[in-house]
């Protein structure tokens, strides 16, 4: 399968920054998992909104399509309020989207995945007209389905999912995937916050925490003097 390219990828953080450093740190702990648990399929949420799963999703993202030979796709499935499409700069070109491959089966992967220019070996598939029925669009065995064929079809397949604590969409996702990744936005989500958030998940399929937006003076020290 060959997806057509689309747009820019304003969205990715500049290479040489200690924001990609640390992106390449996590690339490096999911290839990891692929090496010793086999994960391939990760979603990407956080226990609120504002802190910042959809960068994350974006940049893990490109950052394991730099691997050699590697095939990545990042779903946009936070069909509630998307935001992949639009923090990548990408236009809308008409073709149909997650939601609508799940509502009425609309095309499947081949039709409703697109690469990203500039970004040699990462896919997208955008979120769609937002749906009134999530739940049950996750729950049905077209998402399955769609899961399995981009299983077969990439190296790592990477979900924006939205945030555990408001719906439950990440929940219904996580028995789909191999794991997950919880974002947690640095000095703002709270204890209770994340509490709840890890409560609604399978603490097996629980891959780890990221936190976001934390810089340490000494890390920024170091930081300029090897950009420098």
């Amino acid at each position: 399968m060959r997806a057509q390219p689309i747009g820019t990828h304003a969205g990715l953080v500049p290479p040489g920054t200690f924001a990609a450093e640390q992106y390449q740190n996590l690339r490096l702990k999911v290839e990891r998992l692929q090496e010793t648990r086999g994960v391939r399929v990760v979603a990407i949420t956080s226990p609120a909104t504002n802190d910042g799963k959809t960068l994350t999703s974006i940049n893990l993202a490109a950052a394991l399509a730099r691997g050699p030979a590697s095939r990545v796709l990042l779903i946009d499935a936070d069909m509630r309020r998307p935001a992949v499409v639009s923090q990548l700069g990408l236009g809308d070109d008409g073709r149909p989207g997650l939601a609508a491959a799940l509502g009425d089966g609309a095309g499947g992967l081949r039709e409703i995945a697109r690469a990203v220019d500039g970004v040699h070996g990462l896919d997208v598939v955008p979120a769609g007209a937002p749906p009134h029925d999530v739940h049950e669009l996750l729950r049905s065995a077209r998402f399955e389905e769609l899961l399995r064929d981009a299983r077969d079809t990439y190296d790592f397949v990477v979900l924006d999912t939205p945030p555990l604590v408001p719906v439950c969409d990440a929940a219904v996702v996580s028995r789909f995937v191999d794991g997950l990744l919880v974002v947690v936005a640095a000095h703002e989500t709270t204890r209770k916050q994340l509490g709840e958030a890890l409560s609604l998940l399978d603490e097996a399929k629980t891959l780890g925490l990221v936190f976001n937006g934390d810089t340490p003076a000494r890390t920024r020290k170091y930081d300029a003097y090897y950009r420098n």
